[in-house]
């Protein structure tokens, strides 16, 4: 068998967190599998925790050589304690990725995406070469590259799964944080097309600028003085009462309920000490704040704070209702869902400290891409 690089992250149990490039066998597909060539694999902010095992990367130093880099970093004894699970472990990173069949096991379905490019959400993509089953893969049509097919799972299904779930829950209109990411200009996307109302919730002026150059009726600022007012004043144009939260940390979270709650206070007639009968829910589905998540009840009693993630979402709405986001998915990748990046690096080039310091901040507009097969 021959021999792949793949990216694997350690947490050892002295405290430090290591990256370094693993050599394993490329393995043969099995009757339903299929062995992915990898060409594109992003960086996505779901990838850092585990990529990072939320080490102080501020600390981190590079070692090895240009061909087998190390980095590693240091891991404060009280966060080591939340990671015993994983301690001296060397885990495989990267959710998602695209590529082309090269080799597939004897089913029917496995050998149909001979040459094929394909979408992956399998797990351990920072790697040359996936081998997995014919089930997990999205077939792209002719034309799609390998780059386009990347960011085929994560960021789109979520942002459909948003609008899904809103539906689902009753709901009419949602707000969104973080939302000149990535999966923000897909969400805008998409309820423009549906005709969703959206109300998005940035920290810059650029990117109120972004957004509203997209097409996005309602943006509002965290930087600006009277936020919550605008806040306040979208909500009460759109009756948006769900919010999904990128940032998990800090005040953001029970600022957007108090809003919600004054917003509902503009149409009720009488008063009540419990405040509107509104139902309010934010859930928070990223952590991009590290702080704790804090709010005053200024809310009223009718209100709601949970988790979301993707895959237990995928697992209620059942096989033909995801497979039919997938499909859609496939459909827009050139548009809708069309994602894009600051660098393509290899896997060593994703291994060095002026990396890290670009993709690790998580910022708007610097989303890199790993290509395990740059250089072979």
């Amino acid at each position: 068998m021959t021999q792949q690089q793949q990216l694997r992250s350690t947490v050892t149990s002295s405290g430090q967190l290591k990256l370094e490039l693993a050599q394993i066998e490329v393995p043969a597909p099995t009757s339903n599998e299929v062995l992915v060539r990898v060409e594109a694999s992003p960086i996505n902010p779901s990838d850092l925790g585990l990529l990072f095992g939320m080490a102080d990367m501020s600390t981190a130093k590079a070692s090895g050589t240009s061909d087998a880099p190390m980095i590693t970093a240091d891991i404060a004894p009280n966060i080591l304690k939340a990671l015993t699970a994983r301690l001296d472990q060397a885990l495989p990173v990267g959710n998602e990725g695209g590529g082309v069949v090269v080799a597939a096991g004897d089913s029917e379905l496995a050998q149909s995406m001979l040459g094929k490019t394909v979408g992956i959400l399998g797990g351990a993509m920072y790697t040359q070469f996936r081998c997995v089953d014919a089930e997990q893969c999205l077939v792209m049509h002719e034309g799609t590259t390998s780059a386009e097919a990347a960011s085929c799972f994560v960021n789109p299904l979520t942002a459909l799964g948003m609008v899904e779930t809103m539906k689902a829950e009753g709901h009419t209109a949602l707000v969104h944080t973080a939302a000149a990411s990535n999966l923000g200009q897909m969400l805008n996307k998409i309820c423009i097309a549906d005709g969703v109302q959206l109300v998005n919730i940035v920290r810059k002026q650029e990117q109120v600028d972004l957004l509203t150059a997209m097409g996005a009726q309602h943006v509002c600022n965290t930087s600006d003085d009277d936020f919550m007012q605008q806040l306040t004043d979208a909500l009460v144009e759109t009756g948006a009462t769900i919010a999904f939260d990128a940032t998990g940390g800090g005040p953001l979270t029970g600022q957007i309920l108090t809003a919600m709650e004054r917003a509902a206070l503009t149409t009720t007639k009488e008063y009540s000490g419990y405040g509107s009968t509104t139902y309010k829910q934010v859930y928070i589905y990223g952590g991009l704040d590290r702080r704790p998540t804090a709010f005053n009840r200024a809310f009223g009693t009718a209100w709601g704070i949970g988790g979301w993630l993707l895959p237990p979402f995928l697992q209620k709405i059942g096989v033909d209702a995801a497979e039919a986001l997938r499909q859609r998915v496939a459909n827009e990748i050139k548009t809708t869902f069309a994602s894009a990046y600051t660098a393509e690096v290899s896997l060593s080039e994703a291994l060095t400290l002026e990396a890290i310091t670009v993709y690790g901040k998580q910022a708007t507009g610097e989303k890199y891409l790993i290509n395990p097969s740059k250089g072979i």
